[in-house]
C-alpha cells in the first residue's frame, strides 16, 4: 500500500467532497460519500451516496460510466474508505476489484470499526494501488457527522441561537403564544436547511410552552429531523404541536418510560449532569446528529459540559428594551459572515 501523492490528486477529491453535499442528511446510517473515476485526466464517472438501502457512491459512480471497459484504466478518487461487510448493500471493494479498477486515492480511513482499515487491505491484496489521506482534514470535516458518532459515541452537537444587538435571545414578556424573531427571513430559511441536514433537533420545555413550535423543515426542501424535547416534569399538554405524531418526537422527562407510534417517553435522572446523560441515550437510538435550538438554559447545560461541537450564533440589528440573556460561551475560533445585515458566527469546539 502506497501514501505518497500525485499531481492533480486534490482537485478530484475536491470534485469527490462538491457531490457528496448532495447527500448529506439523506444517507444516514451512513455517511454521504462522493467517488469520482478518472482516465486520462478526464471525469469518466462520478456518484455520491444513495439515501439509506440504496447504492453507495462508488457503486453510483462505477454505474455512470457509459463504456465499462475505461474501469480498467481509470482511477477511484473518493473521500472515505471502501467498506468491506455486507450491509444493506454488496461490499463496494469486492465491485471495485471486479470492475478491473487498479488504484484506489481515498480521503480518510473509515472510523467504524467494522469498516477501518479493512476496506484498504482487501483492495491491497486484489492488487489495487492505494494511495490513503489526500485532503484527509477536509474530507473528515465533511464526515464531521459520521467520526463524532463512531470515535466519540455521541451525535455531533450543533448549537444555535439568535440574539439581538444587546444581547438578549427571547423578550422578557409576550403578548402570544408564538415565536418573536429577531433574524431575517433569510437567515431563518438558512436555519431551516441546517434542519435538513441533521438527525434531530432538541428544544426545552420552556421553549416549546412560549413558542408552540413545530420543530421541523418548513422552508426548505428535505426531511424533518427527529424532535427531542426536555420535559422533566411533562408539563407540555397533548395538544402542543411537538405531539402531533408527524415526526417521531422523544419527550425526556424523570418518570416515565414508554412508546406508542411516534411518540417516545425517556428518562434521565435530573440530579445528574443532563447533556451527558442526553448524548448516551441519542446514541443509544443511533442518532448521529442533533442541533440544539433551545433557551438560554438547555444551550448553558451543554456549553457548561463542554458537550457540543459547533455553535452558530445569530447576531441582528434589533434590539429588545429587556428580555433574557444569550447563553455565554467562551471561545475564540470562529468565523464571521453577513446575512442581509444579520452577522452569523459559526464557533468551532477545539
Amino acid at each position: 500500500m502506497q501514501s505518497y501523492f500525485f499531481l492533480n490528486h486534490e482537485q478530484y477529491i475536491k470534485r469527490c467532497l462538491e457531490i457528496s453535499k448532495s447527500g448529506i442528511g439523506t444517507t444516514r446510517p451512513n455517511p454521504s460519500v462522493g467517488a469520482v473515476l478518472v482516465v486520462d485526466s478526464k471525469i469518466i464517472g462520478e456518484g455520491f451516496t444513495s439515501p439509506y438501502g440504496g447504492n453507495h457512491a462508488e457503486v453510483n459512480a462505477i454505474d455512470a460510466v457509459k463504456d465499462q471497459e475505461l474501469l480498467k484504466k481509470a482511477t477511484m478518487y473518493v473521500t472515505l474508505e471502501p467498506c468491506n461487510h455486507i450491509g444493506k448493500t454488496p461490499p463496494c471493494t469486492e465491485l471495485i476489484i471486479n470492475s478491473g479498477i487498479k488504484k484506489v486515492v481515498i480521503g480518510c480511513i473509515d472510523a467504524n470499526s467494522i469498516v477501518s482499515g479493512k476496506g484498504i487491505k482487501r483492495l491491497h491484496n486484489a492488487g489495487c494501488e492505494v494511495v490513503v489521506g489526500v485532503m484527509e482534514k477536509e474530507c473528515k470535516e465533511h464526515h464531521k457527522r459520521f467520526f463524532t458518532f463512531h470515535t466519540k459515541q455521541r451525535p455531533y452537537i450543533i448549537l444555535k441561537w439568535a440574539e439581538t444587538s444587546n444581547g438578549f435571545i427571547a423578550p422578557k414578556t409576550k403578548d402570544k403564544q408564538a415565536p418573536v424573531w429577531i433574524t431575517n427571513e433569510i437567515s431563518r430559511q438558512m436555519v431551516h436547511k441546517w434542519r435538513s441536514e441533521e438527525h434531530s433537533i432538541l428544544v426545552g420545555t420552556n421553549t416549546v410552552l412560549d413558542d408552540n413550535p413545530k420543530l421541523n423543515v418548513r422552508h426548505w426542501k428535505g426531511e424533518n429531523p427527529i424532535r427531542i424535547v426536555i420535559d422533566k416534569e411533562l408539563k407540555i399538554p397533548t395538544d402542543m404541536k411537538v405531539y402531533d405524531t408527524s415526526v417521531k418526537t422523544i419527550f425526556i422527562n424523570e418518570s416515565l418510560q414508554v412508546k406508542k407510534d411516534n411518540i417516545v417517553f425517556e428518562t434521565i435522572d435530573f440530579s445528574k449532569p443532563i447533556a451527558a446523560q442526553i448524548c448516551k441515550l441519542l446514541f443509544d437510538y443511533k442518532i448521529q446528529s442533533v442541533i440544539i435550538e433551545g433557551g438560554t438554559k438547555t444551550l448553558q447545560t451543554f456549553i457548561d459540559e463542554n458537550l457540543w461541537d459547533e455553535a452558530r450564533v445569530f447576531k441582528s440589528e434589533v434590539r429588545f428594551i429587556e428580555g433574557v440573556s444569550a447563553p455565554k460561551l467562551n471561545c475564540s475560533r470562529f468565523t464571521e459572515e453577513i446575512i442581509n445585515k444579520d452577522c452569523l458566527k459559526t464557533f468551532i469546539n477545539d
